[in-house]
């Protein structure tokens, strides 16, 4: 070798070892988790990433309506009842949320509720205090306001009273029905349409006595199966014309006027009535130049 490049490299070495140097230590690399290991990292609690749903808001929320009424139908079920048993006082609005179990609602249902939904309900009654209480339809104490009520709707030809009103708004109904039906003041009658029973006053200065003879013969007809145009036929074979004037009356329809077949006459204008001598002159002495002409 050139002795030129051997000295060249020993001075190169003399001097990098002279020159002090700092190393730097490599960084472990991590090995990388395993896939059973991923699993098992990953938190197996879900419900604390999801939000947490409070009762309140949740009832509240969109699409709730079904819920407010649910409310509102318990409400108006349990003052129904309270006042069947007898208890006709009203209450708050927090004393019945107590009494169905509903404390739990929010404050926005209480509030539909305070101001629209039992203020406006037909079955419910709002006094000036801010409290309901359950409105039926007539209003029944006891037996003798009852019979008060069926003696009115006698005296003024109003008919009955369905028995299921009478249930609604008469507290303890059953008992004071069978007490007055013991005592022969009322007559219960099952209408045939729809088998609702019908709750009348036994008028008693009404009643007329009727010769048995006649009662059989009532009986022994039977028109169930015949209807108005066969027995008004039947009568009228037998002679008997009583039942014309009574029953339904079919409506006639009116007469239509047939047109008339009289020839129309054409009329000559009215206009210039007064010049009607002069026309006639005028008309001569045309005639007459023409004739001489």
């Amino acid at each position: 070798m050139d002795p030129a490049l051997l000295r060249e490299r020993e001075l190169f070495k003399k001097k990098a070892l002279s020159t002090p140097t700092v190393e730097k230590k490599k960084t472990e690399s991590k090995p990388e988790p395993s896939k059973d290991e991923k699993k098992k990292s990953k938190p197996t609690n879900s419900t604390t990433s999801a939000p947490k749903l409070d009762i309140n808001t949740y009832k509240t929320s969109t699409g709730s309506s079904q819920y407010r009424f649910g409310v509102l139908a318990k409400i108006v079920k349990h003052m129904k009842t309270r006042h069947q048993e007898g208890e006709t006082y009203p209450l708050t609005l927090e004393e019945i949320l107590d009494e169905t179990n509903q404390l739990d609602v929010g404050n926005k249902v209480k509030q539909w509720l305070q101001t629209e939904a039992l203020v406006d309900n037909v079955k419910i009654e709002a006094t000036p205090d801010g409290k309901f209480a359950f409105k039926s339809l007539y209003k029944l104490k006891d037996r003798k306001s009852l019979l008060k009520l069926l003696k009115q709707q006698d005296l003024k030809g109003l008919g009955g009273i369905l028995q299921e009103d009478v249930q609604e708004s008469l507290p303890h109904s059953e008992k004071a029905l069978k007490i007055l039906q013991n005592q022969n003041e009322v007559i219960f009658i099952t209408r045939p349409m729809d088998k609702r029973k019908v709750l009348f006053y036994n008028d008693r200065t009404a009643s007329l006595p009727i010769d048995e003879e006649f009662q059989k013969l009532w009986r022994s007809v039977a028109v169930d199966a015949m209807d108005d145009a066969k027995i008004e036929e039947y009568l009228d074979k037998q002679g008997i014309r009583s039942m014309q004037d009574h029953g339904p009356k079919k409506p006639v329809a009116p007469k239509r006027k047939k047109p008339g077949t009289k020839k129309k006459v054409f009329k000559k204008p009215r206009d210039n009535e007064h010049l009607a001598d002069v026309l006639e002159t005028y008309e001569n002495d045309t005639l007459t130049q023409k004739n001489t002409v």
